[in-house]
This record gives structure tokens, sequence and C-alpha cells, in this order.
């Protein structure tokens, strides 16, 4: 299942805690896809992930902004 987490003019620490919070309500398998303005999620969601067991499987760049897209291992 995909999901969306919209954490658009939120500044650290919060996109990774609201990615917590949200991994928590998914099975594994389950995507989320992450849009964000920060651009310190580019090196702080693939960390998080990595501590916490989870696969990033696309980060992309656009105008509006950073979409990234984790999948709960």
């Amino acid at each position: 299942m995909n999901n969306r987490l919209d954490v658009k003019k939120l500044l650290c620490p919060m996109p990774v805690i609201r990615l917590g919070e949200m991994i928590e309500t998914i099975q594994p398998g389950d995507t989320i896809q992450m849009l964000a303005t920060d651009p310190g999620v580019l090196h702080d969601i693939p960390a998080w992930c990595k501590v916490h067991g989870h696969k990033v499987l696309t980060i992309e760049e656009k105008s509006e902004g950073i979409v990234l897209m984790v999948e709960k291992q």
C-alpha cells in the first residue's frame, strides 16, 4: 500500500519524526511517499532508514520540493 506524507515547510527534525510516526502504522512492504522542502531530508531520511532497517527506494528533487519513497521492512 502506498501512503502519502506531506512534510513540506517542516524543518528538521520534524520530517524524520513524522516519518517515524507513520511507519509505525503500516505493514512491512508498504511504502510512504514523502513530500518535503527541507534539503536536510536528503541526508536525514536515508540515515534514519539505515538505522531503523527501512529502505529508501527513490529520491527525486522537483521544483515543488523533494519526493522520497520509503519502504517499511
